[in-house]
């Protein structure tokens, strides 16, 4: 039987941390072997906020396969077009921001899974297998067992649906989208509001009960991270590209400043 490896997978099923990386401003190849070598289990390739082309995710994403990093790709919602081609090309796994019901979860599966458990088209050859001419079905067959299907949760009506969501088969992991939940709840930045940690309780219970992994997204200040951590969110989304860059630049800036002042 084929098989295909998804590091990002692969650890949620040991039970431990999946960590991810958000690529929104760096384009270039050598980003998967970079974060890979800094200990990150996944990359979080960002096509809804930032400018990344399909052309650029592909390329990182093969790039990706080869380092033993897990190429994974946010998509605006509804977006399926560019979701296809992503895990047509190298892609292990989809982000969908912005669900509400478990009637638009079961339309994301439908969409980006293989028959029998969606109705994802075919295109063999794909960059997973080098290339290389596979077997139909034991292709399909990993694939939807390696690749990551990932909702995210941004609102009151999507906490309030949790259970629901979470129940769809097909889907693997709830993600919360903390910042834009806080905005939609009226408490724009407060990350460890009561609503926010009893929305982590609901969203996290539902996982439990449905076999579905709970994710962190948003959320930097190390001491919520441990919070919602303890309280069992697994797959983490541990920063982006341009805040350590700028976090790692404005430390040396701040030295170096500080040795320009007179002694």
């Amino acid at each position: 039987m084929l098989a295909m490896r998804n590091v990002a997978r692969e650890k949620l099923e040991q039970g431990g941390l999946s960590l991810g990386v958000g690529i929104r401003f760096v384009k270039g190849v050598e980003i998967a072997k970079a974060m890979k070598s800094a200990g990150f289990d996944w990359l979080f390739l960002d096509l809804e906020h930032g400018t990344m082309s399909i052309e650029a995710a592909s390329q990182i994403s093969q790039a990706a396969l080869d380092t033993g990093i897990a190429p994974i790709a946010r998509v605006p919602k509804g977006e399926f077009s560019i979701a296809t081609r992503l895990l047509d090309n190298g892609a292990l796994g989809i982000v969908v921001p912005h669900i509400d019901t478990a009637e638009e979860a079961t339309a994301i599966v439908e969409k980006l899974r293989y028959p029998p458990q969606g109705h994802r088209g075919l295109m063999s050859s794909l960059p997973q297998y080098d290339f290389r001419a596979v077997n139909v079905a034991e292709m399909m067959a990993a694939l939807n067992g390696a690749n990551l299907i990932i909702v995210m949760l941004e609102s009151p009506r999507a906490i309030e649906n949790a259970g629901a969501i979470a129940a769809v088969p097909g889907i693997d992991v709830l993600l919360m989208g903390t910042n834009d939940l806080c905005v939609e709840l009226g408490i724009h930045g407060q990350l460890g509001h009561a609503k926010v940690v009893q929305a982590y309780e609901r969203m996290i219970t539902a996982c439990r009960e449905h076999g579905k992994w709970p994710g962190m997204g948003g959320v930097y200040d190390e001491q919520l991270m441990r919070r919602y951590i303890d309280m069992g969110s697994r797959f983490i989304l541990g920063g982006g590209d341009l805040g350590f860059l700028m976090g790692g630049a404005e430390k040396r800036t701040a030295f170096l400043r500080d040795l320009e002042r007179p002694r």
